[in-house]
């Protein structure tokens, strides 16, 4: 599946929800759409999608998008960062795409500061349940169609460590310096 047809599909789940997603959720209830979206579609297409997922969300894999899940959730462990890249899907492409470019521009987002649950573990789970519901099988069967079909067309190496410069997410200064916007909300000088 390529990224305009995952798109397209979140893009469906998010106006079925007909909400404002930024809660978790609203967030959720994108993902139960998602769910609906893709158990009509064949298994190779579900499975499809969910490559297509790491795909995208492979783009997410960087430091500094995890320095604002961390300001943001006040602390991001590696699961809460693909759970915090699972809510961030369900904000849609646009969302998705300044921030992979600016995560400053989560600033602008509309997120309450005062919850800290920008977080959305069901997208992650969405294909393998509605997998399972389309073919009336377990996710573990959703799990093995993946490994076939990545084994068939397999993804590039995932890196180990995230794209661009680590850098110490407790240190002020240099969260204020490199996500001033997201700090000011987040951590704002007292």
């Amino acid at each position: 599946m390529d990224r305009e047809t995952f798109w397209d599909i979140v893009e469906r789940a998010r106006r079925a929800a007909g909400r404002e997603t930024v809660t978790a959720e609203g967030a959720d209830a994108v993902a139960r759409h998602l769910v609906a979206e893709l158990s009509v579609l064949t298994p190779a297409a579900i499975v499809g999608f969910e490559q297509a997922y790491d795909d995208v969300t492979a783009d997410g894999w960087r430091w500094d998008l995890w320095a604002a899940a961390y300001l943001m959730r006040g602390g991001c462990s590696d699961d809460g960062f693909d759970y915090f890249r699972g809510w961030l899907v369900a904000q849609g492409r646009a969302v998705w795409e300044r921030a992979v470019a600016d995560p400053d521009s989560l600033a602008g987002a509309g997120v309450d500061p005062d919850d800290d649950a920008v977080e959305c573990e069901a997208v992650l789970s969405a294909a393998g349940d509605a997998y399972a519901a389309a073919t009336g099988t377990d996710t573990d069967a959703f799990w093995e169609a993946l490994a076939a079909a990545d084994r068939a067309s397999p993804p590039g190496p995932a890196p180990a460590d995230p794209a661009g410069e680590d850098f110490d997410f407790d240190d002020d200064e240099q969260m204020r310096a490199r996500l001033p916007r997201l700090a000011a909300i987040y951590r704002p000088v007292e």
